[in-house]
Parts: structure tokens; sequence; C-alpha cells
């Protein structure tokens, strides 16, 4: 391409864990305190096929300061939440829930047996949007944009675009201050993929089938299954699949250049607002906050 091609510069594997009531997953961003890619917080991915990794689900817990994009492959999820909304998130669906100054909310299954696969990924706002009200939406399989590859391969767009095809977030609706970039590519083997991503921004891939090499000739490096790859300065990024294929999602955003102040649910600038958002909550005002 003849844009400045990115590199694969660092590798962030993920490690087991888990969280909510008992659920396992996997987390790469995020999994040690301070490993943030601004502006991303945590990317977690969990899978299984047996319920007793997923059946306590995640009960009631609240957000503040951030936004949580949860992408389902496989299983149903509920949400409920204490402004009153509810949402069923099915396979290839995407909930979009921006917590800003509350949300108390629980996300659980709508399955008692059968494979339970997806991600979520926590995004940062800024100062001026933390404070802003809760707000979320979910977005079924067929809402997402698909494009297919000249390879036999198909990109999902959640956020961002793909050359002329948008996806559903960020657009002129609702304009993210981030503006993600959240591709779900599968690829054929060996086939390749070009995508420009905005100079300046943070990206990185995870590979979450198969593998893939990033970049080109001299400079590709390859992306092990189950981590996160960060990608150095440029302007686009090639992705070549493997001689298994490759199903790999890409994510970029703006960086936001901020304090970061993280306990648990709650992200924030300073220890005072930490302490604030701790206070609401136990004071049993927080949802008030909220509302």
């Amino acid at each position: 391409m003849s844009t400045v091609t990115r590199k694969l510069v660092q590798l962030i594997r993920s490690v087991e864990t888990s969280d909510g009531a008992g659920v396992k997953l996997r987390r790469s961003v995020g999994s040690q305190r301070g490993l943030y890619l601004d502006p991303f917080l945590m990317l977690d991915e969990f899978g299984t096929d047996n319920p007793g990794d997923y059946i306590a689900g995640f009960p009631p817990h609240p957000h503040r300061g951030f936004e949580t994009v949860t992408y389902m492959l496989d299983g149903r999820m509920q949400h409920k939440d204490h402004l009153g909304n509810v949402g069923d998130l099915g396979p290839g669906g995407v909930q979009w829930m921006t917590a800003g100054r509350g949300v108390i909310h629980s996300e659980m299954p709508l399955q008692e047996s059968g494979r339970m696969r997806g991600f979520q990924l926590w995004l940062n706002l800024p100062s001026k949007e933390k404070m802003k009200p809760a707000w979320y939406r979910d977005i079924p399989a067929g809402e997402i944009p698909e494009v297919v590859l000249p390879g036999g391969g198909r990109v999902k767009v959640i956020a961002g675009s793909v050359g002329d095809v948008s996806g559903p977030i960020n657009g002129p609706d609702r304009r993210l201050s981030t503006d993600p970039l959240y591709l779900d590519l599968q690829l054929l083997p060996g086939e390749r993929f070009e995508q420009t991503v905005a100079a300046g921004h943070t990206a990185f891939a995870y590979a979450y089938e198969g593998g893939a090499r990033i970049g080109e000739g001299e400079d590709a490096r390859d992306l092990p299954r189950q981590a996160a790859g960060v990608l150095s300065e440029g302007e686009g990024v090639v992705v070549t699949a493997g001689d298994q294929g490759a199903r790999l999602v890409l994510i970029a955003g703006k960086p936001i250049r901020e304090p970061i102040v993280q306990y648990g649910p709650f992200v924030m600038n300073t220890r005072e607002e930490i302490e604030q958002a701790i206070q609401d909550y136990q004071r049993g005002d927080f949802a008030r906050a909220a509302a």
C-alpha cells in the first residue's frame, strides 16, 4: 500500500482470569495495572462450551467514566440496568454502552448450555464526557455491515469504515470523540487485507482463530493466537492470514492523552473523582446521580 504501513511492535499475551460471579475469560489489554493502550482500557475474550464457566454471569454492578463494547460471537446474554433498559444480545450482535456519570447494570446468560463466545472492550472517555448521561445501543447482527473481500474473506464493520462501507457506530448521528475503528476479520489461508488507519490513532489487533502476519516484507511479524498485537505509528495496516486462515479483531482509536485513575469499575482522571464515585455508590445515591 502507498501509505506508511504500521508494524507489529509489541505483544500483550492474554492471561486467564475471571470476572463477575466467576465467568472465566482471557484478558490482554488491561491485564496488569497501567497496561492501557490509550484510549483502550481493557480487552477480554470469553469462549467456552462449559456452562459452568459462564452461567453465573455478571450480576448488578456499577460503572462510571468510560464505555463498554460487548461483541457476541456465539450465545446469548441479557442486559438490564437501573434506568429500566433491557436488551438481549445474540450471536453476531454488539452492545455499545456509555456508562458516563453512572450506570448499574447486569449481564446474564440467556442459555443454560451451549457455547458462549465473544469480546468485551473498555473504551475510555475524555474528562469533559465522563459525567455525561448514560446511554446504550443494542445492534443486532443484521445491522452490522459485512464486506466481502476479493479473496473470499469477510470483514464485519462494527465501527469506522472499510472503503465506502461504514459501521453503525460513530456515524453522523453519534460522533464519538475517540473516533473508533472496530473490525472483525475472517480471512482465508494466505489472504491479504489492507486497511487505512488514521495517523496518530492507537491501533492493535487480536487473533482468536488461526494466525496472521502484520506488516509487509522484512517488517512483517507473526501475530499469535490470543495475543494483542500493538501496532506502530502509520497510516495503514496489512494483515496476511496464515496457512489455517485467521479470525481477528482490528481496533483503533484517537488517544485521549489524559491521566487515568482506575478503581475497579470506575475510571476517572483524579483520585478525588474516584473517591466521589465510591461515595456516591456506597451512599446509595449513585443511581440517582446517574439518572
